[in-house]
């Protein structure tokens, strides 16, 4: 089986501050560093570390490159991964002393991929395999329409939250991650609770409480605990968490095993400054004294 994502691609460069900024203020940073980041490239590097065969679908611009074989080192399959002409996405990073962050996005090449790219890409996946998307691209809706044509299971983290985006995905999903204000924000846009939204699994993160688990068809609802741990950075720890469930569950995992897992993996990735680069392996999840 495999994990299909089509996934941003950044540059994220990093600053450490001693505070957040307020509107109109200027801090010095104490630190700075650039690594490979996008929620996408996150999601395809966790869930390769984690076991996964992952084929990462995107872009990037003459700059990108090296990003591209950064994924390869960390044993994605690139081959979809284009090189155009619009810049490379990138992300300014801020975060504090208590390792919650700022973020400001430039969407770059991520936005501007072909559909016969993602036509070609998919053409080679299998019933059943698993496509995933974030809302850091441009052809969600349709890419999400094809997966479910083509028989894959559809996996969408609405993150970025748009309201209009998710509903545009929501017809073809068969898996919904959020966070819990993603999730009051699309309750108040549609008028439905998660048990609703008519996605067979829907998956709430609840940040340093854990995760709820809500199978729509048995109304069966499973927390999943966090591990107490001190974070630092909690940059990436959702996509972390996304990746390792995903990969679990295309390794055959029942989904409470599957996130079990990808709370450890999420847990021991707070405790690391950085984004993709720093993104565990299995060994080291299951190995981790947590």
């Amino acid at each position: 089986m495999a994990i299909w994502n089509l996934g941003s691609i950044n540059a994220d460069m990093v600053y450490t501050l001693p505070h957040l900024p307020q509107a109109g203020e200027t801090l010095a940073a104490t630190e700075f560093a650039q690594f490979l980041g996008g929620k996408g490239a996150n999601m395809s590097v966790a869930a390769a570390r984690a076991g996964a065969h992952v084929c990462h679908i995107g872009a990037v611009g003459p700059e990108g490159l090296w990003a591209r074989d950064r994924l390869l080192e960390y044993g994605v399959d690139t081959r979809h991964i284009a090189q155009i002409d619009t810049p490379t996405g990138h992300a300014i990073v801020a975060v504090d002393q208590a390792g919650e962050n700022q973020i400001i996005l430039f969407p770059g090449a991520n936005r501007a991929i072909h559909p016969d790219q993602v036509g070609q890409a998919l053409s080679a996946a299998s019933a059943g395999d698993i496509l995933v998307m974030q809302n850091e691209t441009n052809l969600q809706a349709e890419t999400a329409k094809m997966g479910r044509q083509l028989g894959l299971r559809v996996a969408y983290a609405a993150a970025p939250f748009e309201a209009e985006a998710v509903q545009a995905v929501l017809p073809h999903l068969d898996l919904l991650f959020m966070n819990e204000v993603e999730a009051d924000q699309l309750q108040e846009a549609t008028g439905h609770a998660p048990d609703a939204l008519g996605v067979a699994d829907v998956i709430v993160t609840l940040g340093a409480r854990g995760a709820r688990h809500i199978h729509s068809p048995s109304g069966e609802v499973r927390e999943v605990p966090a591990l107490p741990v001190t974070p630092v950075d909690t940059t990436g720890a959702g996509d972390t968490f996304t990746g390792y469930v995903l990969a679990g569950l295309d390794r055959g995992m029942p989904m409470a095993q599957a996130m079990s897992q990808a709370s450890r993996a999420a847990a021991l990735m707070v405790t690391r400054h950085g984004t993709a680069d720093v993104i565990p392996d299995l060994k080291e999840v299951q190995d981790a004294r947590l």
